[in-house]
């Protein structure tokens, strides 16, 4: 993504995406089905289940490591903190 703009417009975009359908997105990328990947976790296939659920509210940092982790190599977990930018406030027009 050359165009930096194009590119700032992608990543607000991908951040709004809820958290769940990146998570299954993910493991379908990986090649994986639930019951895999919760065999690589040491859970139950309800658990992965659980986790990927739309409205699901309960993820720790820890459980979203480990779930990436056991996704496979060219995964990882990104967690961005952003301060919002000032809003814009429109010119002053003068009283004549």
């Amino acid at each position: 993504m050359a165009n930096p703009e194009f590119r700032r417009v992608y990543e607000e975009e991908a951040d709004k995406k809820e958290l769940w359908v990146q998570l299954v997105e993910a493991r379908m990328s990986a090649g994986l089905t639930q019951q895999e990947l919760a065999k690589r976790l040491g859970v139950s296939q309800a658990q992965v289940a659980r986790i990927e659920k739309r409205g699901y509210g309960a993820y720790t940092l820890n459980t979203l490591r480990c779930y990436v982790d056991a996704l496979g190599e060219g995964f990882q977990l990104e967690v961005k903190v952003r301060q919002p930018e000032p809003a814009i406030q429109p010119p002053a027009i003068p009283h004549p």
